[in-house]
């Protein structure tokens, strides 16, 4: 990702914690389309939701990312936490769209949400590119 900066967020996190629970995610969701256990998609909405509006420490994902990160040796990278927050925000309304949409038997509308979402972590996983960031960015220079 780039090094953009938010002028108001002084809270900053680690990319590769990011990047790790990116790669979970996707692997969860991918499982999720193979198998269409409806469950996989709940707890990701259950961690989504954890991570979100509560604390992140009590993520079930985020302490599985945290001690990857220290089982891999990885340094930390620290980036500005409000553009991941708000991405955090876009996949938990991804999840849900994809939970309510496959609950009506849409099937289009379920595989393009799913497509989105994970053309979405492979861009995080593989490139440190998240989009949520992006628009973010692009939000914030439109319209503030």
């Amino acid at each position: 990702m780039n090094n953009k900066s938010c002028p108001i967020s002084l809270i900053s996190v680690d990319s590769n914690i990011a990047r790790i629970n990116a790669f979970l995610v996707g692997i969860i969701f991918t499982a999720f389309i193979f198998t269409s256990n409806v469950a996989l998609v709940y707890f990701l909405i259950l961690d989504f939701t954890t991570r979100i509006f509560f604390n992140k420490e009590y993520s079930l994902l985020h302490m599985i990312s945290k001690k990857s990160k220290e089982l891999l040796n990885l340094k930390t990278q620290k980036v500005d936490s409000a553009p991941k927050r708000l991405a955090a925000f876009f996949g938990l309304a991804f999840l849900l769209a994809i939970a309510i949409v496959h609950s009506m038997n849409l099937v289009v509308a379920f595989y393009i949400l799913s497509i989105v979402l994970l053309a979405c972590i492979f861009l995080e996983v593989a490139f440190s590119y998240c989009l949520g960031c992006e628009i973010y960015h692009l939000y914030k220079k439109l319209f503030v």
